[in-house]
Parts: C-alpha cells; structure tokens; sequence
C-alpha cells in the first residue's frame, strides 16, 4: 500500500557536519537516508528534502517558508540538547517555531528529546547508561494503547535504539506513549502551541544491516562501557546482525540475536512511521 497524496515533507538532520563525515569515514548510514527510503516507498509522490540542521551556515526556514511544508521530521543527533551549544539551540528554536506554524513532526531519538525541550520539558542523562542495538520490552502505556501513533503496534515489543540521555520531564501538553525498564520515555506525543508532535526513543527508520553498521562503527564505546571484551567481539555481532538481514528466516540466528517479528518485519518495525503520515499528517492537510 502507498499513499498518493503529494506531500511536501522537510528532513532535519540534527547531526553537525563533523559527525556526517565521521559516519561516511566509518561506513555508517546517515539517518535522513533511511527516512528518506520509507517515504519514497509509502509516499513515492511527495517532495522530500533534507536541511543540515546544526550546521551554522545553513539558513533555517522562517515565515512563508517555514509554512512551505506539510510536515518535518526530525532525525538522531550525536549533539547532547542540554548543553548551550548554539548548534543544539538554534534547533530548538527551529522546533519552537515549527510548533507555533502548527506543522505536524515526527522525530526518533534526538527527536523525542526535541519534542520534549522545545516544549518547556527536560532531559537528562540516563542513569542506567547507554542503551544500544536492541531496546528490549518496550510496553505501550494505557494512553499509548490509545494513541493512533502506536495503531496495530503489539502492546509489547522491541526497537532499535542507540542512545545515552532521556528525557525526564515530560512537558505540559505530552503523553507518555510507551516506556521500558531502560529508559522511562519511550515513545510521546506533544500538543504545543497549534503544532503536534509525535516521537520515539527508539528507530522505526533502522533495520538490522543499519543497526549493525552503527554498532560497529561506536566498537571502542561498547567495549570501554563494558558491553563487549573487545572489538573483535562487537564485530561479530554486528556481522550477525548483517547476516539475519540477508537471511531473515535463520532460526538460529534469530535465537542468537533475540530477534522477531517486530525486528524483522517492516509492516511492525515502520507501524509507527506509516500512522504518522496516515493519522497527523494527512489529516493536517
């Protein structure tokens, strides 16, 4: 199934350049690229384009061009947002503004802690550290059982993720939408201002050969914070993760992992993605 509709749609990439280009050095997948594959897969008429967010010399819309588009979305970022970075706040404001023009957002990672701060929230460091690869047991609340962001989403699943700070008050106007043991905010919705924005902790956008191409590329973290002996270790499993991609009906590699269904499968892993375009932005038009 596609939708016809010909949206235009404003891609924020809240990595700084540095970042980009370290990802490029390393092999790894910009995150604008995947959202950029689902749209043209779910929404092939709409005119996407992509804004490098926390660079300075990148004009940021404002006025006629900021009300241009339908909908934004907000990628990951390796910046930290509660630091006074001119690169973090001219993105909140950005968000700010976006609020007030009332455009519906999507945003992962980076994204749900924009939703957050760009509406009097707060995020934090996490406590319980760095949650990577595979967030485990991610459980809808009562209100996320509700919300049309979460439609035919199983009550229980997992997520990619790859993250280090969370958000730890919710701002007035958010819902928390799904949470796990790891990390309290999960998924949210954010009414503020005319705008709505909907946001997860973890990657709807990722697939395994993505997740493992990170994971192997942030080897020196995983295995300094205590997640793996050595990189030699984290390299093999991020080569089992490519391998699953390619061979996704593996039964041991599937056990090996922990993998189901909701990994595995687009229609369950981009649920999230599709309702956004289907249940906010549409809707919005």
């Amino acid at each position: 199934m596609t939708v016809e509709a010909q949206l235009a749609i404003c891609i924020l990439n809240g990595y700084p350049r540095a970042s980009r280009e370290n990802f490029d050095r390393s092999d790894v997948g910009h995150p604008h690229d995947m959202y950029m594959d689902f749209l043209r897969r779910y929404v092939p008429n709409a005119t996407v384009d992509v804004l490098f967010v926390a660079d300075p010399d990148v004009s940021l819309p404002a006025g006629v061009a900021l009300e241009s588009y339908d909908a934004y979305v907000w990628t990951g970022s390796d910046l930290t947002i509660y630091h006074d970075d001119p690169r973090v706040t001219r993105q909140i404001e950005l968000a700010q503004a976006i609020y007030r023009v009332g455009r519906p957002m999507y945003g992962s990672c980076w994204g749900v802690q924009m939703a957050a701060v760009a509406a009097g929230g707060e995020v934090e460091k996490n406590p319980n550290g760095r949650e990577w690869g595979i967030a485990r047991d991610i459980r809808l609340t009562e209100e996320g059982k509700k919300s049309l962001l979460h439609a035919g989403k199983p009550e229980r699943f997992d997520g990619f993720i790859m993250h280090l700070d969370e958000v730890t008050h919710i701002p007035s106007g958010g819902k928390l939408l799904a949470t796990n043991e790891h990390t309290r905010v999960q998924a949210l919705e954010v009414k503020h201002e005319k705008g709505t924005f909907w946001a997860t902790q973890y990657h709807p956008e990722y697939n395994l050969y993505e997740m493992a191409r990170l994971i192997a590329a942030r080897a020196e973290p995983l295995v300094k914070e205590g997640f793996f002996p050595d990189t030699q270790a984290v390299a093999a499993y991020a080569d089992k993760m490519r391998k699953l991609h390619e061979q996704p009906d593996s039964a041991q590699l599937r056990r090996e992992l922990s993998v189901g269904p909701d990994i595995l499968d687009p229609e369950i892993r981009e649920c999230e993605l599709r309702n956004w375009i289907d249940y906010l932005v549409l809707p919005s038009l």
